[in-house]
């Protein structure tokens, strides 16, 4: 296989800038220096020229000078309703082929009620849902507690915590200020599926003629239609009750070494089948390319239905503790190669290999 110049652009934590008044958990999303090296050495082990390039103002010119044939993005950019879609903009107006999801599908998945709104459309299920712009804006017909409250374009759990299950009218007017407050932004709330969390991993593109669900190819394992559904995921919440089953941003970035991670998720085959359906569904409606994950909730009290909660395309990467990462693992894919899957996969969809 023909070698190429790849060029990881990432935001460090380290690099992020520091202003007045920014919250603690403002740079959550952003990648440490050891993962992003991770991320350099695999695609060196695969026999690869690669450099980090931190994604900021400087990428015009750092880019110019290093001339990658392709890049590996995992860039969230700092600030804008759709910052996760600038460097991908950027990479659109040089014509750098760059791997996973365009602009308008970064765009699009970073607002989470435009998402849900896109699969409400489609008819794929999704709780019922309200986008808050102010605090005293009036609860809609239908939308009965309890409900769940989160931040409308943030990851990583950020603004999600036991608080965010609301029982009532003064809860939720009091999450409402603090999330728009806070984040100085749109607040999603949606009815609350109480049941087990579960995520579904993918890598691949869609091939042949596909609507809202993909032909299944018998013949292939966990590969439909030119995607390769990695085995589910759930994290085992029960020794921490403290937190009221709900995987918010404390577990996921404090506490995520001393999580149990269930993977393969203890679900029967049926169960599995449905959620890799819904995942490829979501993955199609969304214009996703070469990898995402997507995020489930499985309802207790209607015989375990499958609630599509959100979609992630650009997936966090840290060896060991990333969701993605540690379903590969599961499917026996080692880090490297998963990174090495990832850039393969786009490299095919541009016609580079």
């Amino acid at each position: 296989m023909k070698n190429f110049r790849v060029a990881v652009l990432a935001n460090l934590k380290e690099n992020a800038p520091v202003f007045e008044g920014m919250g603690g958990d403002q740079w959550d999303d952003l990648d440490s220096a050891s993962t992003v090296q991770t991320l350099v050495e695999a695609l060196k082990s695969g026999g690869h020229e690669a450099e980090f390039l931190e994604a900021d103002e400087t990428i015009i010119d750092t880019i110019r000078q290093y001339k990658p044939d392709i890049c590996f993005n995992i860039a969230e950019s700092h600030f804008g309703d759709s910052r996760e879609a600038q460097i991908p903009a950027i990479l659109e107006k040089m014509r750098i082929p760059y791997t996973g999801s365009k602009i308008l599908t970064l765009a699009l998945t970073l607002d989470k009620p435009m998402t849900k709104r896109v699969l409400a459309w489609h008819n794929l299920p999704t709780p019922e849902f309200q986008s808050f712009e102010r605090v005293d804006e009036p609860l809609e017909e239908g939308m009965e507690f309890p409900l769940f409250i989160k931040p409308a374009r943030e990851g990583t759990g950020m603004g999600v915590s036991y608080e965010s299950i609301l029982h009532n009218e003064e809860e939720l007017r009091t999450q409402l200020e603090y999330i728009i407050r806070k984040y100085k932004q749109s607040a999603l709330v949606e009815r609350y599926i109480e049941g087990r969390e579960v995520t579904v991993g993918l890598v691949g593109n869609l091939i042949g003629p596909v609507a809202r669900r993909i032909p299944l190819d018998e013949s292939a394992h966990r590969v439909q239609a030119g995607l390769r559904f990695l085995p589910p995921m759930e994290v085992n919440l029960a020794p921490w009750l403290e937190f009221g089953g709900v995987y918010g941003n404390t577990l996921k970035t404090d506490h995520a070494a001393d999580l149990e991670y269930l993977c393969p998720a203890p679900l029967d085959e049926d169960m599995i089948d449905e959620l890799n359906w819904l995942a490829a569904a979501v993955f199609r409606v969304t214009g996703a390319l070469d990898v995402s994950r997507i995020d489930f909730r499985l309802d207790a009290h209607d015989n375990f239905k499958p609630y599509i909660l959100e979609i992630n395309p650009l997936p966090g990467l840290m060896p060991k503790l990333s969701d993605i990462v540690i379903e590969a693992e599961a499917d026996g894919i080692s880090h490297a190669e998963l990174v090495n899957l990832i850039l393969n996969t786009a490299l095919q969809r541009y016609g580079m290999i």
